[in-house]
């Protein structure tokens, strides 16, 4: 038997913050006071997972009979300008926005269909972006900034 986990847009702590992602670029950028940098307009949409979801997404597959694939992603979408408005709210940054081409083959919207996962799994995600944004900011914000974050 198989299990084929579909992986959408995780984030979380201890991802590298220069691995290319959208949730740890806008992150650094905005604890350096850089600018963030958005592709085209920022209308187009993504969803993003906390790792811890996405975790026990795995485990409920691993553990189920199921054998195939099944998408585990939080199906809520935000548009770019939308997360980087909250990233800069939420680091307190003053950086700016900056817009740049859009890339030719950058998708207007991502969002995964969690249909299956909370058909057989009893399974869909359970922290907010606003909650998980916090728990990720706070751990970058101590390992860049060297701030101790209370919690």
């Amino acid at each position: 038997d198989i299990k084929v986990a579909r992986i959408f847009n995780t984030y979380g702590p201890r991802i590298d913050l220069t691995d290319g992602r959208v949730v740890p670029n806008f992150i650094q950028q905005a604890l350096a006071q850089q600018p963030l940098t958005i592709y085209g307009t920022g209308q187009q949409t993504r969803s993003f997972q906390y790792i811890d979801d996405l975790i026990e997404g795995i485990v409920r597959l691993m553990n189920s009979s199921y054998s195939g694939p099944v998408n585990i992603g939080n199906p809520n979408e935000f548009t770019m300008l939308e997360l980087a408005t909250k990233v800069l709210a939420m680091t307190g940054s003053d950086s700016e926005i900056e817009f740049l081409a859009l890339p030719v083959d950058d998708p207007n919207r991502r969002r995964p269909d969690i249909t299956l996962a909370k058909t057989l799994l009893g399974w869909e995600p359970q922290v907010s972006l606003d909650e998980g944004l916090v728990k990720t900011i706070d751990y970058y914000r101590s390992q860049v900034l060297g701030e101790v974050v209370a919690g």
